[in-house]
């Protein structure tokens, strides 16, 4: 046994409460330091795979943080309150060589020795820390594709974070856990060194898949672990031939399974939060020759404007041992979920058995049904269409959906928005190979494919609403329940998409020119979303799926 093997053997069986006193260097990262130097002393408190309990304790030492009137902690991710894209790298090598790396990809090139000093940058500061938090957990709920993931990180709130994240391991499982097979360096409270090649800001998120490392550096945005073990189940799945989504799963008592796919802001937790299914998961999925399993152990919900009205599962998720991060809290630790002062990006992390309609293990049969999401800011969707088989190869490659385009006074002009894949930001291979391989998955399951708009109806942004809630959950439910199948269709000119001219509680609202006062309006704004998916979809160099999207 050598010496890393049995210090990891002696933290196994080291007491939660304090943690063993010894050198970082010699546990994980095997530094040539000189050990009569004061960084060869050095000695720091390793917490390893603390409870929610006592990681509430050290991070209610920090500022901003409290515990709620729910019993969640409240705490806040400093500068940075949302992803960093821009600034993800990968290492370019034999590994990697393959993967998608055009410039219209999120993989940004990095080399070997890059990498190091980002690595070395990052280590060196942890190094230098009095307290260090350790997590291991588990990607994937299927054991036969799981990997072991290893967390070393400053902040308390960061282990809480991944604890509700990753799948928990039982007692026996640490025991056994051995070496991690991912691991993540955080150091987010440290910057990147600017003058260290191709770094663009003092952000730094790097990923080296021959290493098996993740490095954070400038930022505490705690969704970049999340988001990084994600984009790891995206290289490596696919390479087992298993289909990795960005998506929501749930189920009916009878098995059923539906997934849906969306960019935040499209309805995707919120939709398969259902009281009358069991959730699987809100988020990140793989699709095996077996059936769909989740990758998480966890949720990661959007709580700007949180009601327990419109939200009831997510709501009472809230309490003793889920994150609130950059909320804000009165006085009497009240959380006022209407209050954007941070950021319009509020969220709550829980574990997933906080969802009193979870199903544990969060594993699933093959989908019946697939869900496309769109918030549709130009009114010009119908709130639900029936896709074919190409079409939905072409209409998950475009990523659609749109926001609005500010908040500067006057500006009322909606901005479209593609994302290949409903999540370009995390997918490693060009669109194509995940979109080969959910067509293929639809034909051999004979999976029923639905783009439903959540978006506006009866105009644009601005002059109209969103669709309500009520209804695209009734539209959903004649999803499940067939009668969507049994009714007559017609057809949205230039894209070709097929709407039901009826659904069961569902008012006349499904044919969306018939609700614009000025149908002059609707055609031109139909013309000018048609033209925006035709010129995005040129960048996917796709030229057999152009005839299954807008025509003009």
């Amino acid at each position: 046994m050598n010496k890393l093997e049995s210090i990891s053997k002696s933290l196994a069986s080291t007491s939660r409460k304090n943690g063993p006193n010894i050198k970082i260097g010699d546990l994980y990262f095997k530094p040539n330091t000189n050990p009569k130097s004061d960084f060869g002393i050095k000695t720091i408190n390793i917490h390893l795979n603390l409870p929610p309990s006592q990681l509430y304790e050290y991070a209610l030492s920090e500022k901003n943080t409290f515990i709620t009137s729910s019993g969640a902690l409240s705490t806040q991710s400093g500068i940075k309150t949302g992803r960093s894209p821009k600034d993800k790298r990968v290492v370019y090598d034999k590994e990697t060589k393959d993967i998608w790396w055009d410039s219209t990809s999120p993989n940004i090139k990095m080399d070997h020795e890059t990498f190091k000093i980002n690595r070395e940058t990052s280590i060196c500061y942890l190094n230098n820390l009095d307290n260090l938090f350790v997590f291991d957990g588990y990607a994937g709920w299927d054991k036969q594709y799981r990997i072991k993931v290893r967390v070393i990180c400053e902040r308390a709130y960061h282990a809480l974070f991944m604890h509700n994240m990753l799948i928990r391991p039982t007692k026996q499982e640490l025991e056994d856990f051995g070496d991690p097979d991912y691991t993540i360096y955080n150091s987010g409270t440290f910057p990147c060194n600017r003058f260290t090649g191709n770094m663009t800001s003092s952000t730094s998120v790097d990923f080296d898949f021959t290493r098996k490392e993740i490095v954070i550096l400038g930022t505490q945005y705690a969704g970049e672990m999340k988001k990084g073990i994600f984009t790891v189940m995206h290289y490596l799945m696919p390479k087992q031939n298993i289909l990795s989504l960005h998506s929501s799963a749930n189920e009916s008592d009878n098995g059923d399974v539906t997934i849906f796919f969306g960019l935040s802001g499209t309805g995707k937790t919120t939709l398969s939060s259902d009281p009358k299914r069991k959730l699987i998961g809100d988020d990140e999925h793989c699709w095996t020759l077996d059936g769909v399993f989740n990758i998480e152990g966890g949720c990661y919900a959007k709580c700007i404007d949180l009601t327990r009205e419109k939200e009831p599962e997510i709501w009472d998720a809230i309490k003793f041992g889920s994150l609130l991060e950059n909320v804000i809290v009165d006085s009497e630790r009240n959380v006022d979920f209407k209050d954007s002062t941070i950021t319009e990006n509020t969220r709550a992390s829980f574990p997933i058995y906080h969802n009193i309609n979870a199903k544990i293990p969060c594993i699933g049969s093959h989908p019946k049904n697939i869900i496309l999401l769109t918030c549709d800011a130009f009114g010009v969707l119908p709130p639900v269409s029936k896709l074919d088989n190409k079409q939905v190869m072409y209409y998950f490659i475009s990523g659609y959906t749109s926001k609005v385009a500010g908040t500067e006074e006057g500006v009322e002009e909606p901005e479209a928005t593609f994302s290949a894949c409903f999540g370009e930001a995390f997918i490693v291979w060009h669109p194509i190979k995940y979109a080969e391989m959910l067509s293929e998955k639809i034909e051999e399951h004979d999976c029923n494919i639905w783009l439903i708009n959540t978006g506006w109806i009866g105009g644009s942004y601005g002059n109209a609403s969103r669709c309500p809630l009520k209804y695209t959950r009734q539209i959903i439910n004649s999803i499940h329940d067939g009668s969507l199948n049994n009714v007559e269709y017609d057809t949205l000119p230039k894209f070709n998409l097929q709407f039901p001219k009826k659904c069961t509680n569902v008012p006349d609202i499904l044919n969306p020119r018939n609700l614009w006062e000025n149908k002059n309006n609707y055609d031109n704004q139909l013309q000018k979303l048609a033209e925006m998916f035709i010129i995005n979809f040129k960048k996917y160099d796709c030229p057999d799926l152009e005839p299954y999207g807008p025509q003009i």
